[in-house]
């Protein structure tokens, strides 16, 4: 239980179904109990369930913000939610869990689940299954997702319904452990790195602070005067220069190589296999194929722009998530 409504919704739907129910809150990072721990808590007392708080700020830490601080600065753009729900929501917290006597572990994500396969919620715009393809079988089978078969209208209602005081909860944000902005963070943990920033031809028109404060097809926050806007097309890490095009048309690429790929099912499916792809959250869904030769890579049916590595790719069957892989 975050405080907020999908998982204070989430445990009274598990709670009404008749199952014994506890509420549990995680202390991540110094600033994650104030307000968050007091709401939830007020929930399960409306609820009526016992309430419990684990501090795992240690291990999310070391498994998350300094996989995502070491990400930025290998010159990739990490994302941290993925890893987090592999490595605390449905680890950490679900062996903690399962010390207490726990069978299943209900979260407020809006996703769904049917014979153990994993699939699109659905309210398509608040679908969060891009961020669940490291789950597998073993883990699955423990795992509840109440809110996946409504709407974030339909959870807000039954938030009324269940007397809950929807108006003093906050949504969460997308990186929870960024006050401000993501350059700020970076600039407080990595500090400045200035270095050139280039053209295609070679020239260098500029100077940058450091190449973990841009991301492939960043626009915005390239500080040169000119007439056309600036895109950032590639990172020289060894040279640390990052070089920039006018061009947008250069940021599209037909292909992509994956790395740590998971296949949710307990087969791995036959290649090349036809499917839906996502390369980022907020990215449509676009045509694809999966191949394997010395690694697995992903041949689009139209160039996508903006391919970023340390980035997900997330593949998708219709409803089903079968799976999906870190962008190399």
């Amino acid at each position: 239980m975050s405080g907020g409504v999908d998982s204070s919704v989430a445990a009274a739907l598990v709670k009404e179904s008749g199952a014994e129910t506890i509420g549990v809150f995680m202390k991540v990072y110094p600033d994650s109990s104030k307000g968050s721990e007091k709401r939830a808590r007020k929930i399960a007392q409306i609820l009526n369930i016992p309430f419990f708080v684990l501090d795992i700020k240690k291990e999310f830490k070391n498994k998350i913000i300094d996989y995502f601080l070491r990400g930025y600065k290998k010159g990739i753009t990490p994302n941290p939610c993925v890893l987090c729900n592999k490595e605390i929501k449905f680890d950490v917290l679900l062996k903690e869990v399962k010390k207490m006597g726990v069978d299943f572990l209900a979260t407020g994500h809006y996703a769904r689940m049917v014979k153990q396969k994993l699939l699109k919620a659905k309210d398509k715009k608040k679908d969060q299954t891009y961020f669940l393809w490291q789950l597998n079988q073993r883990k699955l089978k423990h795992i509840l997702f109440p809110v996946g078969g409504y709407t974030k209208k339909q959870v807000k209602d039954l938030a009324k319904e269940f007397k809950l005081p929807i108006l003093d909860i906050q949504e969460s944000q997308e990186v929870c452990f960024i006050k401000n902005t993501c350059n700020d963070f970076l600039l407080k943990n990595l500090k400045k790195n200035p270095g050139n920033i280039i053209n295609t031809r070679g020239e260098i028109i500029g100077k940058h602070n450091g190449l973990w404060f841009y991301t492939i097809g960043q626009r915005k926050g390239i500080d040169i005067s000119g007439k056309k806007p600036l895109y950032v097309l590639k990172k020289d890490i060894k040279k640390n220069t990052l070089i920039v095009t006018e061009n947008k048309k250069e940021l599209e690429k037909k292909e992509l190589i994956v790395k740590n790929i998971n296949w949710i099912s307990r087969e791995k499916p036959k290649l090349p296999l036809k499917v839906m792809v996502k390369i980022r959250y907020r990215s449509s869904l676009s045509r694809a194929t999966i191949i394997k030769d010395v690694m697995y890579k992903v041949v689009f049916d139209k160039p996508q722009r903006a391919i970023t590595s340390g980035q997900s790719v997330v593949f998708y069957k219709g409803l089903e998530v079968l799976g999906g892989g870190i962008i190399l």
